[in-house]
């Protein structure tokens, strides 16, 4: 049995940046400077940089990091790729603490890392999910660093106080989006149905008055009635987007442990990313984290910027 992370490329710098190369460029070096394709060469010598390249179009030296989430970084190359690796197979996701002790590196350094890569994993555009005869299942969770905390209206309903809210919507058999929001209404669901949903998809939700004007935006809208007991009628039911709720609030809860608020949207982005491209949709654990390395370019986040 051969171990996922054996290849040449996690363990030897210079295997590493012609890995990635093949990846960032995969018909030539392109200078991250000009654009230029042309005239450009790679530098050697003892004292050179590994994957160093020269443009003489714009006189201006890069490698294959700049205009990535890998620029600026000390931490070698194969350790980065290696921190994709173990951060795209791990199905809950990694902890820094834990990333820390596996490749070596400081855990401030870990956090850093980790945070880089859920950026790779953060698509820049995304086009309405569904379409004719497709299937989106949607809700909302309310969690938090403490367990649910709920307060009695005069009513005697149940309401959720101080807790976070993240909206999921879920392709049956396909990917996931999910959103942080820091309110939610019936105007503010709307408008993430609207925004999110191809128009001819059809639309599976519970019964909560949120969703009392999404057959506005999608061709059918259909509702399962959780408070009398019905949670399958037929094939509408919202099994499956609950079914990432428990893996997104497992990964939370059992490893993460903690997340500031300011950050849970890239979380989400990670949660997403290995759920959409997850083994039953035919992609294995090598594949997804190929896809997680296509994905780090004109994605450059700094310490600064993160913290």
């Amino acid at each position: 049995m051969t171990s996922a992370l054996s290849a040449k490329h996690f363990h030897n710098e210079e295997a590493a940046y012609e890995f990635l190369e093949a990846k960032v460029w995969p018909t030539g070096p392109v200078c991250p400077h000009c654009g230029g394709t042309e005239r450009i060469s790679k530098m050697e010598g003892k004292s050179t940089r590994i994957g160093a390249y020269k443009c003489y179009q714009c006189r201006m030296q890069f490698t294959v990091k700049v205009g990535t989430v890998f620029e600026a970084s000390h931490v070698k190359l194969n350790i980065w790729l290696q921190a994709i690796a173990l951060l795209t197979s791990s199905k809950k996701g990694m902890s820094s603490n834990q990333l820390h002790r596996i490749l070596g590196v400081t855990l401030k350094t870990a956090w850093f890392m980790s945070h880089r890569i859920r950026e790779a994993m953060n698509p820049i555009a995304t086009a309405p999910m569904g379409g004719a005869g497709s299937i989106i299942e949607t809700d909302e969770t309310y969690f938090g660093d403490k367990e649910l905390v709920t307060k009695r209206t005069k009513k005697g309903k149940s309401g959720h106080s101080g807790k976070r809210i993240v909206v999921a919507l879920v392709e049956r058999d396909g990917s996931a989006r999910s959103i942080h929001v820091s309110k939610i209404s019936k105007i503010e669901m709307s408008k993430i149905i609207a925004e999110n949903i191809n128009p001819q998809s059809r639309l599976h939700t519970d019964e909560s008055r949120l969703y009392a004007d999404a057959l506005n935006f999608v061709a059918e809208h259909d509702a399962v009635y959780h408070t009398k007991g019905e949670y399958v009628r037929g094939n509408t039911h919202t099994n499956t987007v609950e079914g990432y709720f428990s893996i997104f609030k497992r990964g939370m809860k059992g490893i993460y442990q903690h997340c500031s608020e300011k950050h849970l949207q890239r979380y989400l982005a990670e949660f997403d990313f290995r759920y959409s491209n997850r083994q039953a949709l035919g992609i294995d654990d090598a594949s997804r984290a190929d896809l997680a390395v296509k994905g780090i370019v004109g994605k450059r986040l700094t310490y600064r910027t993160i913290n």
